[in-house]
């Protein structure tokens, strides 16, 4: 597969966060609670697809007219968010309103879908979103679709497309990643730092509540007892998912999950969109050899926008520049 070219006219020109909003923290915690509304979408449709024997996931899809003759968003969540997230409906509305149909993908065990599978999820399982794009192509006879990942999601969609490379096998025509945990070990030593101990334990909340639904769904199949004691991704990862999944240790699994080990690989238009105040994505790893050696891989680090925030001064898109610069980047990339 040869690059297609990117209309530079769409690709997104400079962030501007709102006045009040050029602290990293404030702009991440500001976009993850502010309420936010989404009158152009209609009703999703929920829709489960098979991913494994023993495993489905859950999508909730909004659909145009004669869906398979307009192209298609998938849309991946980050670290125990959901196809509700913010961000992800934001994405939603955006393609809808282009055009296109959008699929908001629930990873495993997220959304309320513990019962759906007895295996956790992890930051490197691209089998997931690739068992749904194949479905989508296959059954439904889409022949142009999109990834946008946010945060873990934007490490999986930009994994997913290293694995493809130069293949057709997927219509996968353009990939996005905002904030993107692309080299997990220095992410997670980045929210351990002493500053950022509020974002750990509010994933550890989610995390360990997580734990004890799939506990309670599948009875027997997951030890609890060591649950209460651990205050950290990085033990979480150590007891539970790096040993559910085969990787040993945490720090194997960080390793073998990050897209950073495949990214070179990269053969379709792919954009990244990160901040210099990311509290917990260092800048410093979209400056390494396999992503600035890619040319099909655009990327910008802007001064401002937090994690997964960006709420600027833009009033036609309401704001929230990465949605739309992910949007028209994918809807050139076609």
């Amino acid at each position: 597969m040869s690059i297609a070219p990117v209309d530079s006219a769409l690709v997104p020109p400079a962030f501007v966060p709102r006045r009040w909003l050029s602290n990293g923290h404030v702009m991440s915690v500001f976009a993850w609670g502010r309420t936010r509304r989404f009158p152009a979408l209609p009703a999703p449709a929920p829709r489960r697809f098979r991913v494994a024997d023993d495993s489905e996931v859950l999508a909730q899809c909004y659909w145009q007219a004669d869906p398979s003759r307009h192209p298609v968003l998938v849309a991946l969540h980050g670290l125990e968010g959901s196809a509700r997230a913010h961000y992800m409906l934001g994405l939603a509305e955006k393609a809808f309103r282009l055009g296109w149909s959008a699929v908001l993908l629930n990873q495993r065990n997220c959304g309320g879908t513990e019962s759906l599978s007895p295996r956790l999820y992890h930051s490197g399982l691209t089998t997931d979103p690739a068992a749904v794009v194949r479905e989508l192509a296959e059954r439904d006879g889409f022949d142009r679709i999109g990834l946008v990942g946010y945060s873990l999601g934007g490490n999986l969609a930009l994994r997913l497309c290293g694995e493809l490379g130069a293949s057709s096998d997927l219509p996968v025509r353009g990939v996005v990643g905002v904030s993107p945990t692309i080299d997990l070990a220095s992410c997670v030593r980045a929210i351990e730092r002493r500053v950022n101990l509020p974002y750990q334990w509010n994933f550890m909340r989610q995390l360990r509540a997580r734990m004890r639904r799939m506990a309670a769904a599948w009875p027997g199949a997951f030890d609890l007892t060591p649950l209460d004691g651990i205050w950290t991704i990085r033990r979480f990862d150590d007891v539970y998912t790096a040993p559910h999944h085969g990787f040993g240790d945490a720090a194997n699994y960080y390793f073998q999950a990050s897209a950073m080990r495949v990214i070179e690989g990269i053969r379709r238009p792919a954009l990244i969109l990160t901040a210099g105040d990311d509290p917990f994505v260092p800048a410093s790893q979209f400056s390494e050899t396999p992503v600035t050696g890619n040319p099909a891989i655009t990327v910008r680090v802007e001064r401002h926008g937090g994690h997964c925030g960006f709420v600027g001064q833009g009033t036609d898109d309401d704001g929230y520049w990465a949605e739309s610069a992910a949007v028209r980047f994918l809807a050139a990339a076609m």
